[in-house]
């Protein structure tokens, strides 16, 4: 995995370097539909456009499943900004996405309140 000093464009002291808007040609939107949670894996295909060197650590962190959230941590980018280069990816065959296994099914609320009510007892 991608160690977040080796992305591209960053300075220990200044940071990014680049806007992240820059980074997404100033696209606001991604092209396909992702969650946080969305899982995305590489297929082995290498991408035919030439894509930025986001897109390339991106792709190097999808040997296994990883969330969007994951990536866009190890990016050091915004959600939607990370969602628009990973549908980059989608789009020419290098990764698929997947939505998580639970995201058709209905949270428990009796779940949820217990949660809550373990939270408000650490605090």
């Amino acid at each position: 995995m991608v160690a977040p000093r080796d992305v591209p464009l960053l300075d220990d002291a200044a940071g990014r370097l680049i806007r992240p808007y820059t980074v997404s040609n100033g696209r606001t939107r991604p092209t396909t539909a992702l969650d946080l949670l969305s899982l995305i894996m590489a297929t082995g295909i290498s991408p035919a456009d030439q894509l930025g060197p986001e897109h390339g650590v991106a792709l190097g962190l999808c040997e296994g499943p990883v969330s969007v959230a994951e990536i866009a941590a190890h990016l050091r980018l915004p959600a939607t900004v990370t969602k628009i280069l990973v549908s980059d990816l989608v789009a020419c065959g290098a990764v698929t996405a997947h939505a998580p296994a639970f995201h058709d099914v209905p949270t428990d609320r009796s779940l949820l309140e217990a949660v809550l009510d373990g939270l408000r007892r650490q605090l």
